[in-house]
């Protein structure tokens, strides 16, 4: 999600672009500070906003009652991240001069919905209105925030009955940290930060100026509690940005976003896929050119038998900037040509932070269109035979007024991870945790069902001297002998699977031991998959 940055300082500096040669509001400005305000400004347009406020307070001393060099300054503030100085310098304006720039009363407007004050935020929208706007630019994007504020002021009054937890500085920085990428049996939190990982960590010069993006890792012990994160480690993380964009449930394998100002192959954005080998990560090896084209590829995600892929793009043929699209493994080494998930999901915004839940047919995303309540928010699709359902808004306070990225739940649906930059995180984005005992999310009514699927994990041992043995080769068929799943012991021996119910065989494989072929059952519980557990001992 690199290329939203660049979205998000369009929209706030596209005002100035349609007002910077209509002179200034308020008391007249001699003609030096008119150079120097258009000098100030291209500062400003050019994303250095710290030189750009410097120079417009400077301004500010000598013009005092100039509203214009006013609700410049509180752009800035703006961007920079300071809320509350920025609401107090267009307020200041428009106590001036209440017709300066109109847009003020949208950048008061997304102040509000922030504060998830929706009532207040359309107050502010009523009032643009009546400034006769028409610019087409600006009466879109009010239009957008008049949806997003009725969205809010809906959802608000009917939350979810879950419980939000923050995981606190175990995981966050002060930095940002999002993309939560969580194994199914909820031991292994991967995600994406741009902390730096040493005083001479190197910055995106050629790009937003922060530090590259990198994979960390935190684990939790045996009763549930989070350990300190730290670098995933081995060939994932690179120089440039790398971001973990879904992981297997098993832990096994993950999808990551690699833009790496030293390696071509990676330039404006692609997808790679990296796999555990003896215990660390390989260097992920990049999808063939029909995925990864010379549009910016986001992320994306695996259904449990690695013959589908959904992934964004901003390649031409979409909906909006960044749509959804599908593509189908045709054998194992060659993939088809990628399909448009079309206009039932994509919108003629922004679609992007994908995850294919543990039940294989439910797809959640992010999308700033029209039925967010503010910013991005997440939603969720139902995918059967080719086929996406309308999808729907999940709800407060998973989403809020905020920015949400995507999310990844445990195996059996108790909990969800998500990401934002809600108020009163620790960084820009944070990484939360969600309880939900009390709702069944893949539910549309949210209340806990029949389960369709279960659950088999255990742990494969040497026969002889009883450790658990890595990097063991196990299949699963059904009934009628056709492969359904393929996945790799853990480094201690431990599996995890999703499966539908039926009625299944597992066959276990490694180098100088003897197969091992054992049949079972999946049932399916009443509200929660039922578990289950076998382990094996393998000998020469």
């Amino acid at each position: 999600m690199k290329h939203i940055l660049p979205l998000l300082i369009f929209l706030c500096v596209f005002p100035l672009l349609t007002n910077a040669q209509s002179g200034t509001k308020g008391k007249s400005i001699s003609a030096a500070d008119a150079a120097k305000l258009l000098m100030v400004k291209q500062k400003y347009l050019g994303g250095d906003f710290v030189a750009a406020l410097t120079g417009f307070r400077e301004l500010e001393l000598s013009n005092p009652d100039n509203s214009t060099i006013k609700y410049y300054v509180g752009m800035c503030f703006y961007n920079m991240g300071d809320r509350k100085s920025a609401r107090q310098l267009f307020d200041k304006a428009l106590a001036i001069d209440n017709d300066v720039h109109p847009e003020t009363y949208l950048m008061l407007c997304k102040m509000e919905l922030g504060d998830e004050n929706p009532v207040a935020a359309k107050g502010y929208i009523e009032s643009f209105k009546k400034r006769g706007v028409t610019d087409k630019e600006l009466i879109k994007e009010a239009s957008l925030l008049e949806a997003y504020c009725n969205n809010a002021e809906r959802l608000i009054n009917s939350p979810l009955p879950v419980r939000i937890i923050s995981l606190g500085e175990l995981v966050n920085s002060k930095f940002d940290d999002k993309n939560p990428c969580v194994t199914a049996d909820g031991h292994k939190l991967f995600f994406t930060t741009r902390r730096p990982e040493s005083e001479n960590a190197e910055k995106d010069t050629e790009g937003d100026g922060l530090f590259f993006e990198a994979i960390y890792l935190s684990e939790t012990d045996s009763v549930g509690t989070q350990g300190n994160a730290h670098n995933a480690g081995g060939g994932i993380n690179t120089k440039g940005h790398d971001a973990c964009t879904s992981v297997s449930g098993d832990g096994k394998s993950m999808i990551v976003y690699r833009n790496d100002p030293y390696d071509r192959a990676t330039t404006g954005g692609n997808l790679f896929q990296s796999k555990i080998m003896n215990g660390k990560w390989k260097k992920p090896e990049g999808f063939p050119k029909q995925i990864n084209s010379t549009y910016w590829e986001g992320g994306g995600c695996m259904s449990a038998d690695g013959k589908k892929l959904f992934f964004c793009s901003e390649r031409p043929g979409g909906a909006g900037r960044s749509d959804i699209w599908v593509v189908e493994k045709i054998d194992k080494h060659t993939w088809g040509a990628p399909v448009n998930a079309g206009t039932v999901i994509n919108t003629p915004y922004d679609e992007a932070g994908l995850y294919l839940a543990p039940d294989g047919k439910t797809l959640f995303f992010c999308s700033n269109g029209p039925n967010s309540m503010g910013g991005y928010d997440v939603f969720k699709t139902v995918y059967e035979k080719g086929t996406f359902s309308p999808p729907i808004n999940v709800g407060y306070p998973i989403n809020s007024c905020a920015r949400e990225g995507q999310i990844s739940m445990t195996g059996d649906s108790r909990y969800l991870y998500f990401s934002s930059d809600r108020n009163n995180g620790i960084g820009e984005n944070d990484v939360y945790k969600v309880d939900m005992l009390d709702y069944a999310i893949l539910e549309p009514d949210g209340v806990r069902k029949k389960a369709d699927y279960g659950i088999l994990k255990g742990t494969v041992r040497e026969g002889f001297e009883g450790y658990g043995m890595g990097g063991v080769e196990i299949t699963i068929k059904d009934e009628k002998g056709h492969e359904v799943r393929t996945t790799q012991s853990g480094e201690r021996g431990e599996y995890y699977l999703t499966l539908p119910a039926g009625k299944f065989s597992i066959t276990l494989h490694f180098k100088g031991y003897k197969d091992v072929t054992e049949s079972f059952d999946i049932t399916v519980g009443e509200k929660q998959p039922l578990t289950v557990e076998k382990g094996f001992l393998l000998s020469k």
